[in-house]
């Protein structure tokens, strides 16, 4: 730390844990790791599964799940304390694969281990409310807030005699297909040459009010609107969006750092180029005080930004990435698989996924612990230390697990991070196995 450091903040991105504990894996493989998130005054994960106790437990598995039904153990509270972990973001597409029962269950683990979290609530306005970790150098605040979740996962506010609606603080958003202007033209055609019942009144309203075309249930705009930009496009509700930045407001006000963890997947996993309305979702809540911004969703490492003088992290990644040993797994999951369950233990599964799933690749398991000092003037100092999440292993249990990157792995990982970050004309060092980003303030 520098000597002008008042108050340290580690961060990690998802937290994909399943039915065991891991802090005694770590204290043998990884005390560096482990080092780093005990040392710094607050360390914040993202928080991307249910725990559930199965003897009490008195709901089920929703019928649309955020891509896939994870949990794990009631233990799994306890074992990120154990870590150093102080603070967890709850806003993402997975906090009720098992309904708000799953919700409330996963709420009273994270009480009862002492840990903050954000972004999940008995009503809207819970769920939106900045959360508070009290540390010996200062109070750090946490929101949390999604874009990509399922529909039944948004909170609500009670209305008159209508009570409000346990869920988490989605930021709605609208979505749109950009295509050329001459593609747009043909599509127009095509849509006014069908029969008028074919398109409901209020599609053809809406038409008419955003210039866009709609066909087959998706609306398309030309790529005028767009910045020229061909493909998916989503705009955030600007009532969401005003919410957001008095949180962030409320939230510095009443601490002496504000962080604030989005969570998006758009324009999807494979994607390291995080869509246009996150760079502006991020800069609003720099604007309003946000000292600095934790992205996470893609599974996958993205950019760093720095705006006026604050860090923007649009992914970091996975931290744990468990899915190997998920239990119990349910008749749904079983069956995206193709695999028969008298036939294959759930570890086959769950390996066919990794092999031939979304994520068969290495690059879902490189990530990196951020570590950031703060002066009272701002942010000063970042290390990145790069991590690998055992992929190449033998051991199915193995896999998912984090540790300290090699000196090959760690060059490789802080490489392709210097790579995207020089789009927002960030400059990463590499000092000793690890990469460092001073802002002059």
């Amino acid at each position: 730390m520098n000597d002008r450091t008042e108050i340290t903040l580690a961060a990690v991105g998802d937290l994909v844990l399943d039915d065991d504990v891991l802090t005694p894996r770590l204290e043998a493989t990884a005390p560096r790791l482990l080092d780093t998130l005990r040392g710094a005054d607050a360390t914040i994960g993202n928080f991307e599964t249910t725990a559930i106790d199965f003897d009490r437990f008195d709901g089920w598995p929703e019928a649309e799940p955020g891509g896939s039904w994870l949990v794990t153990s009631v233990r799994s509270g306890a074992d990120l304390r154990a870590m150093g972990i102080d603070m967890v973001s709850r806003a993402n597409n997975h906090a009720t694969d098992w309904g708000v029962a799953g919700l409330r269950s996963t709420s009273a683990v994270l009480d009862a281990a002492g840990l903050v979290h954000a972004g999940a609530g008995a009503s809207l306005t819970a769920a939106r409310a900045p959360r508070y970790l009290s540390t010996r150098r200062g109070r750090v605040a946490l929101v949390s807030a999604a874009t990509r979740y399922q529909a039944m996962s948004l909170a609500s506010d009670p209305f008159g005699m209508v009570p409000g609606r346990p869920g988490i603080n989605g930021l709605r958003t609208r979505k749109w297909f950009a295509v050329h202007p001459d593609e747009l033209r043909a599509m127009a055609a095509i849509r006014d040459g069908l029969p008028p019942a074919s398109l409901h009144h209020l599609a053809r309203k809406a038409d008419a009010r955003d210039g866009s075309v709609t066909l087959g249930g998706t609306a398309f705009v030309s790529t005028d609107r767009t910045g020229g930009r061909a493909g998916p496009h989503w705009q955030v509700e600007d009532e969401d969006i005003a919410a957001l930045r008095t949180g962030v407001r409320q939230a510095k006000q009443s601490a002496d750092l504000a962080v604030v963890a989005l969570h998006t997947h758009e324009p999807g996993n494979y994607s390291t180029e995080p869509p246009p309305f996150l760079h502006d979702l991020a800069h609003a809540a720099v604007d309003e005080g946000a000292d600095v911004v934790l992205g996470h969703g893609p599974h996958q490492l993205r950019g760093i930004e720095v705006y006026r003088n604050r860090p923007i992290f649009y992914s970091l990644g996975n931290f744990v990435f468990l899915q190997n040993r998920q239990f119990p797994l349910t008749r749904e999951a079983w069956r995206r698989t193709g695999l028969d369950p008298s036939r294959h233990t759930p570890g086959e599964m769950l390996e066919q996924k990794r092999i031939k799933g979304p994520f068969a690749g290495p690059v879902w398991y490189e990530s990196v612990a951020v570590t950031l000092a703060f002066t009272r003037d701002g942010v000063l100092d970042i290390a990145l230390l790069p991590l690998t999440l055992t992929f190449d292993t033998p051991h199915h249990s193995d896999r998912g697990t984090p540790r300290v990157a090699d000196a090959a792995a760690g060059a490789r990982i802080l490489g392709r991070l210097r790579g995207l970050s020089r789009a927002y004309g960030t400059e990463i060092l590499l000092d000793q196995g690890q990469g460092t980003l001073r802002i002059d303030l």
